[in-house]
Order: structure tokens, then C-alpha cells, then sequence
């Protein structure tokens, strides 16, 4: 990641800079290529622990406000506060560019067969239409990300843009991957469960509680036992802006 700490339009959160502005300067950032990440609590919180999300995180080219947790400790703890840019808001404003809907400029990396379906269906709803030899179906990534039929994909096609839509803390990997192995950069927007949110792949989050930084508490509504002790594990993320504030923690073993 370029050094933008003291940038105006940044703010240095645990050693990645964050941008602090609307989705259409955040996309407008990306438009000659680059990697866009969209860290969440849950998996900010590994950053002392996770190598791989760590090193994706400070090697992406835009990483956005997208944990409403982190901008509401932020905001309490800072005299200089931060604005929100969510995961939602980005995609929303990305799907109305002329250039993702044009077929076949983009390239869309699924997360199952099902997710693909009610996301390409919600797609085609929208005007979107993505040609077959555009969606690529992720298998299951280990600790070491190495995917040559993906590369080959997305070199033989060339598109604009490539659309990471898998979890957090692996589509960041996987975004770096991309961005080192490719033969040319496209922009990669890795914003992994904010177009479920609009397909109905997940439980729909209104454009009201997004702003209202209540998505949470509709996935933990909608599925207890899986989001429930996800979101309480996210509680450490306080601790760790607290005692580290704008720097990067040390990596544990």
C-alpha cells in the first residue's frame, strides 16, 4: 500500500491507511487498476495473528471504512474522526459504473454454485449480464493461495475489473495473489458478501440500516449461532486500536 499516513482524505488505523471519502472517489482511485480491500471486524481483529490477511491489508491499493465498530472506536477515541464507507455503498455505486456493466469487462469470483446462481439472477434483474466464461467458481483456499486456472482465466479474458466475492480474511489473499501474478493489473474489488446482501443470498440490509451501521445485527437476526459469536469475537478489535491506535501491532506467532 502506498504510504498515505498524513494524506488528506486517510487516516492510519493499526498501520493500514483507510480512505476517508465518498464510494465514487474510492472507485475513481481504482479506475487505472489496483486492489481495493474491504476489512471487516472479525477478521481486523487476527491482524496480529494472520500473516497472510496482515500482508494483503498493507500491500492493497485502497482498503474503505467498512466495520462500523472500528469508525465508532475511532470516532471516540480520536479528536479527528473518520467517516464510513461500507462493503454495500462501495458495490451499490460500483454496479451503476458504465464500464461493470458492460458484458464481459468484468469478471466475477463466486463463492459456491448457489451464491452464483441467486447473484447472477439478481444481476440480470439489475441489467447485468455476466457471460458464462466470466463467473469462476473459488475452490476451497488453504493457508497458501495458489490458483493457475484463475490466472489464466482472467489473463486469456483480460477484463477491467475482477469482483472477489468469497469471505473475509481469505479474498484479501486472494486479492494480493491476483495482483502479484497477473500479467497486467485490473481493478480488484474484494468486497466478499456485499452483493448476498442485495441478491438475497444472505438476509437483505436496507440502505436505511446500513447507514445506520446496523448490518450486524440483521446477519445475527437472521443466523444466531453462525454471526452471534462471530461479532463477539470481534469485541478484541477494541483493545487492540486502543493500545496500538494508528500503529501496526507486532506479529505473534
Amino acid at each position: 500500500m502506498p504510504d498515505n499516513a498524513g494524506a488528506t482524505g486517510y487516516h492510519r488505523i493499526l498501520g493500514v491507511d483507510f480512505f476517508d471519502g465518498s464510494a465514487q472517489a474510492a472507485i475513481a482511485k481504482l479506475r487505472d487498476g489496483g486492489l481495493l480491500v474491504v476489512p471487516a471486524a472479525p477478521a481486523l481483529k487476527d491482524i496480529e495473528h494472520n500473516p497472510g490477511y496482515r500482508e494483503a491489508l498493507l500491500n492493497a491499493d485502497l482498503a474503505i471504512t467498512d466495520s462500523a465498530f472500528m469508525v465508532l472506536i475511532w470516532n471516540r477515541l480520536q479528536a479527528e474522526s473518520i467517516c464510513r464507507l461500507s462493503g454495500l455503498e462501495y458495490l451499490r455505486e460500483l454496479l451503476l459504473q458504465p464500464d461493470v456493466r458492460q458484458p464481459g469487462n468484468t469478471l466475477w469470483i463466486m463463492a459456491s454454485p448457489a451464491s452464483a446462481r441467486r447473484n447472477l439472477d439478481w444481476l440480470a434483474e439489475q441489467g447485468i449480464v455476466i457471460p458464462e466464461d466470466n463467473i469462476y467458481m473459488a475452490p476451497m483456499y488453504g493457508p497458501e493461495i495458489e490458483d493457475t486456472a484463475l490466472l489464466d482465466r482472467i489473463n486469456r479474458i483480460r477484463p477491467q475489473h475482477v469482483i472477489v466475492t468469497v469471505g473475509g480474511g481469505t479474498q484479501e489473499r486472494l486479492g494480493l495473489y491476483l495482483k502479484r501474478n497477473l500479467s497486467y493489473l485490473p481493478a480488484i474489488h474484494c468486497i466478499g458478501a456485499a452483493i448476498a446482501f442485495l441478491s438475497g443470498d444472505q438476509v437483505h440490509i436496507p440502505v436505511w440500516a446500513d447507514r445506520l451501521y446496523l448490518g450486524w445485527l440483521f446477519r445475527s437476526l437472521s443466523e444466531p449461532a453462525r454471526y452471534i459469536p462471530r461479532y463477539w469475537a470481534a469485541r478484541k478489535l477494541f483493545s487492540l486500536i486502543l493500545r496500538y491506535r494508528s500503529n501496526l501491532p507486532a506479529l505473534k506467532t
